[in-house]
Parts: structure tokens; sequence; C-alpha cells
């Protein structure tokens, strides 16, 4: 979860720019609340994120950034719940 101070257009298109240099993030999403962005980001191991971390905070200007780690995942799907939304019809 990154928060970041920039609100401008130059710093968004090089936000983006840098993330689409890093085949480790997959997902990228600008979030409404206490942080600014969340990016989904996969590799091998701690020290590999280590070294991207790394990598990634000297591209880019950043107030706040939080890792979190999933440990197992319980449940995953692509899978929209339309029936849900509708009431089930």
């Amino acid at each position: 979860m990154i928060r970041t101070s920039q609100h401008n257009t130059a710093w968004l298109e090089k936000f983006n720019s840098v993330v689409s240099l890093f085949p480790e993030i997959v997902e990228v999403n600008r979030l409404a609340g206490e942080y600014d962005y969340l990016l989904k980001v996969i590799t091998k191991s701690n020290s590999s994120y280590d070294a991207f971390y790394k990598k990634f905070i000297n591209l880019i200007e950043l107030n706040d950034v939080t890792s979190c780690f999933s440990m197992e995942q319980i449940k995953r799907s692509t899978r929209l719940p339309l029936d849900a939304v509708d009431g089930g019809r």
C-alpha cells in the first residue's frame, strides 16, 4: 500500500511509467481512503521482494509504503457473484 503527497499529472505519469518497468507488479489499484495505491507484487522470496522494493523506491518519490504478505490463500475466485447482486433472480 502506497501513500503519496503528490497528486498531480506529472507525478502520476511518472508513477505509471515506473510501475510498467517491474514485471513483479501484477496489479495496481488507485484507492479512496487512507492509502492512495494498492500494488499486488509477486516475487519468489522475501529477499527478492526486498531487492524489488529497493529498486522501486529509488525510482519514485513516496510518502509511505506498507507491505504485508499473504501467508495462505483461503479463497480465490474470478467469478462475479451477479446472482447475489440482483437478489438471485
